[in-house]
């Protein structure tokens, strides 16, 4: 009997190498958070597509059965795929529900759920989006990790599960084979950081563009700002922040931003936090490891010439400023990278 379900579950996805994706729907799933990483990984296509290039995931939508899916909107979707979908995927993605019911409340999955999370195969990775991180949670995927999920329901998400190790202020959390996202938008931010993570970042801006959202937002950086924004016609540090950009490779303090601004630096650092989310000298590094990371893919410039383009001087302070980031050297970096993507 089991032998007979095996080509069903092969026939799930295509079987052409693609990296495989299962979103996983309950009912009164959220459309927009549904709508994320059917939309971003979607868009991931190999950069020579004009030549012949391919998509580089390969999606599907499941439920614990096939069937209508009622959503929290006034419609429902007809989902194609059951459980079986979870034990072929590559990456299972678990978005956010308004009818979790004994999960939300109690923290305890029912047996369809605990067969459906049985079913996910070892060595999968696993995405949620918002609140998508109760379910992972309650099948104790998070025990013992860090983890984050909206705001609004961090507090009660650690009384449920006091074993995972919340942070209620972060975009996303990735812990490696299983990632948490914040609230609604913060799922987008995620997905680009898992195309960024398996294809590099040219890959990753090109989904971006595609999309027409913000290239990359740090997982670090704050879910939401906790005083008001200034308004339009007050001064912000925008002005500032296009200037660094312009000359990531030249020195750039604190002074000279503030300057731009014509701002104390006390007064511009704490507009700056409250506009960005992290400190200048926070942003001013991951710019420039994002600008390391582009000339990494994108050219043969040595570690050397790299350094001083991105603004770190030194190819010593580069590897340091690399590893530190992405946990591995600039050679290593541009030997997965360089032709990620490019069929």
């Amino acid at each position: 009997m089991a032998d007979s379900r095996v080509p069903e579950r092969l026939q799930v996805f295509g079987g052409d190498g693609r990296h495989r994706v299962a979103v996983f729907v309950l009912d009164g799933v959220i459309p927009f958070e549904l709508g994320i990483p059917l939309r971003i990984f979607g868009a991931a296509r190999s950069r020579d597509r004009e030549a012949g290039g391919t998509d580089l995931y390969e999606v599907v939508t499941c439920s614990v059965r096939p069937g209508p899916v009622r959503t929290d909107a006034d419609f429902a979707i007809t989902v194609e795929h059951g459980v079986e979908a979870l034990a072929e995927a590559d990456t299972v993605v678990v978005p956010a529900s308004h009818e979790m019911g004994e999960v939300y409340e109690e923290g305890r999955l029912g047996a369809g759920l605990v067969e459906a999370f049985a079913a996910i195969r070892p060595g999968a990775r696993v995405v949620s989006i918002c609140t998508g991180s109760f379910l992972l949670a309650a099948a104790g995927l998070l025990d013992g990790r860090p983890a984050t999920t909206h705001w609004s329901s961090a507090d009660h998400f650690q009384r449920l599960f006091p074993r995972v190790r919340v942070d209620p202020d972060v975009l996303y959390v990735d812990d490696g084979d299983v990632l948490t996202s914040a609230g609604v938008a913060a799922g987008i931010d995620l997905c680009l950081h898992i195309v960024r993570r398996d294809f590099g970042t040219a890959v990753a801006n090109a989904v971006s563009r595609r999309t027409v959202v913000p290239p990359h937002r740090e997982g670090g950086q704050a879910q939401y700002i906790r005083r008001p924004l200034p308004e339009p016609q007050l001064a912000g540090t925008e002005r500032a922040r296009s200037w660094a950009l312009e000359r990531l490779e030249q020195p750039v303090t604190l002074r000279q931003l503030a300057e731009r601004e014509a701002m104390s630096v006390r007064t511009f650092t704490r507009r700056f936090r409250e506009e960005v989310g992290m400190s200048p000298g926070q942003w001013l590094t991951q710019q420039r490891v994002e600008r390391a990371r582009q000339l990494l893919e994108s050219t043969d410039l040595g570690v050397d010439r790299v350094a001083r383009e991105a603004g770190f001087g030194t190819g010593a302070s580069l590897r340091q400023h690399i590893q530190s980031a992405l946990g591995v050297s600039p050679t290593a970096y541009r030997r997965t990278f360089q032709t990620s993507g490019r069929g």
